[in-house]
């Protein structure tokens, strides 16, 4: 089987778990390769996610990891063996590979945390705006590829508008509500669609305000996908060299410790909805 040239975050992430398990174990590549029968490089390729594994060939391994977690296993399993070809699929080889990354992410979330300090958070952009902060990037995008990247942001709303719509919370600080990346009027219909997004069930909106006391969060911005697992989340922050995802218990524990102080220190919905409704009324 050939290689993957460019394998995607959740094939990198399941190989990263069976290379956990398997040094939770004390075992070396070359003992686990030995017990599929294939060499160390083999088991190498799995482990980087270069090369597939299969459901009976992963249960094997946790069987002689000693890993005795059925949840996790079964969640292990439907990683491997998922062969869902998403929306996302379509910008491959058009996008760099991280939104692509994202979207997939997304698509297999449980529920999805943000916390933003400087822009609104992407679920919840509007296409003016969405445009207006590509527009910034440097290098710039030509133009074709920057409404590329404005659609694309626009359909990963797909897990909050979709047929089965996932739990959403974020944190806004009220430095993101009043920076204006677009124009006023443009600026006044975001503001309004995170209004109007905030009234489903399942999509909530907090507010961090200037005049709060004791937040001390300000490098606190982060993207939370929940896995089928809590083991299985993956945390995203925004980086000079780009994306990071972040998948360790020890800093995916940190993280969740974050969120929970952020939220902590947040408005409740009510009252985030009321204060971003008087911010309309400044524009």
């Amino acid at each position: 089987m050939a290689l993957r040239s460019h394998p995607t975050a959740r094939q990198l992430r399941l190989g990263a778990e069976l290379r956990k398990l398997r040094e939770a174990a004390g075992m070396t590549a070359r003992d686990a390769a030995a017990l599929l029968g294939v060499n160390a490089s083999q088991m190498t390729h799995i482990e980087s996610g270069l090369s597939g594994v299969s459901e009976v060939r992963l249960r094997r391994l946790a069987a002689h990891y000693a890993c005795t977690d059925e949840i996790l296993i079964g969640a292990l399993t439907a990683m491997a063996t998922d062969r869902t070809r998403g929306w996302w699929e379509e910008y491959r080889g058009v996008l760099p590979p991280v939104f692509l990354d994202v979207a997939e992410l997304e698509h297999h979330a449980t529920y999805r945390h943000d916390v933003e300090l400087l822009h609104v958070p992407g679920l919840l952009q509007t296409s003016d705006y969405a445009q207006a902060v590509f527009s910034y990037t440097r290098p710039e995008f030509p133009v074709d590829e920057l409404e590329t990247l404005v659609q694309h942001r626009m359909r990963r709303r797909t897990i909050l508008e979709g047929e089965h719509p996932v739990e959403y919370e974020a944190i806004i600080h009220e430095s993101a509500l009043r920076i204006r990346v677009s124009r006023r009027k443009a600026f006044r219909a975001q503001l309004e669609q995170i209004l109007s997004l905030s009234e489903a069930s399942h999509v909530t909106v907090r507010v961090i305000p200037f005049a709060l006391d004791d937040f001390a969060g300000a490098s606190c911005a982060m993207m939370h996908v929940g896995g089928p697992i809590t083991r299985l989340g993956t945390v995203l922050r925004d980086a000079p060299h780009g994306t990071a995802f972040i998948d360790s218990e020890a800093q995916l524990d940190h993280f969740r410790t974050l969120f929970r102080k952020v939220k902590g220190s947040s408005l409740e919905p009510d009252q985030s909805r009321h204060f971003i409704h008087q911010l309309t009324k400044e524009l």
